[in-house]
């Protein structure tokens, strides 16, 4: 037991047992630094992450306890100006996870402030009935004078229950969002057992894994037409996994991008996402990619519910 499970007993014996749990929806523009931000809040990697904007594509929700309270984050899709059924189906999956959650947190890039999207997303959100409240991440880019400038332009918008001001990449100004959000979730049993992480199937999350080695790798070369699946999982008697997945691209020159020359490239992104996975798994993992054509599958309903998203008609 973890030294955080501990705390998180003594707290609740010092409450009569009185804990907390609710669903928190992170939602923002892309590349605010969402996944960045449940990463550090759950204290594990739960949810991939990528210098290319619209990385995540469907909800993701990491755990994490803070005292005797239950957190579950749901790490949405950047919220943007859709321009294909893809897009469409991640923006609605974000706004849906808003109006799921007990309470809306909206992470804001302090250095680009409220233009573009920033913008929309404060208006959508004046339909939505929950509580928010407001992060500005990437303080330490910024002048003081200027974030508290940009606080008080969101709040004129939104009327926001607080205001932080954090850096999702050295933690800082988080500890306090932790305690505000424990105190502020509803009394209640917690979801889920107090060492699950993430609700993400195992193969699911490799798969993820590897998609974000994928964008790494190749985030100039390769667009947004690639999908990763987990097609075989076996567990071995030497205590090693076989992993086989398989890197969906529409066309033959995508192909050729993802495999590069002599295989090198392929051999990159397999050789790092299996040293992630054998990380998390704490075993030996023998990792098989393989790269396939299938033309327009950003049109196939399958290929949605795959990614755990509703097909858009």
């Amino acid at each position: 037991m973890t030294e955080e499970n501990d705390m998180a007993h003594e707290v609740a014996a010092e409450t009569n047992g009185e804990t907390h749990s609710g669903f928190v929806a992170l939602i923002g523009p892309t590349n605010a630094g969402k996944s960045t931000l449940v990463n550090r809040l759950v204290g594990a990697k739960v949810s991939i992450v990528s210098h290319k904007v619209q990385t995540t594509r469907a909800i993701v929700r990491g755990i994490a306890i803070h005292g005797n309270a239950q957190i579950v984050f749901m790490d949405t899709p950047g919220i943007f100006k859709p321009r294909r059924r893809l897009d469409r189906a991640m923006v609605t999956s974000a706004w849906g996870g808003a109006k799921d959650a007990d309470l809306i947190v909206l992470l804001i890039d302090s250095e680009r402030g409220l233009r573009g999207d920033a913008e929309a997303i404060l208006e959508g959100l004046k339909e939505v009935r929950q509580p928010k409240i407001l992060l500005l991440n990437k303080i330490d880019r910024v002048k003081r004078e200027d974030l508290l400038a940009l606080a008080a332009a969101a709040n004129e918008k939104i009327a926001f229950e607080q205001t932080f001001m954090i850096s999702a990449e050295n933690g800082s100004g988080c500890d306090d969002v932790m305690d505000y959000l424990a105190k502020t979730l509803p009394q209640g049993p917690w979801y889920y057992p107090e060492d699950q992480i993430s609700d993400l199937p195992m193969r699911q999350l490799a798969a993820e894994i590897t998609r974000e080695k994928l964008f790494l790798r190749l985030h100039q070369e390769l667009p947004y037409s690639s999908h990763v699946e987990t097609e075989k999982w076996e567990e071995r008697k030497d205590g090693s996994v076989r992993i086989e997945q398989v890197i969906y691209v529409e066309r033959d020159s995508q192909k050729k991008i993802t495999l590069g020359k002599g295989g090198e490239t392929i051999k990159a992104i397999s050789s790092a996402s299996r040293k992630e996975l054998a990380e998390i798994l704490e075993q030996p993992v023998h990792l098989f990619l393989f790269v396939k054509v299938r033309e327009n599958w950003g049109d196939d309903p399958e290929r949605f519910r795959e990614m755990g998203l509703d097909f858009p008609r």
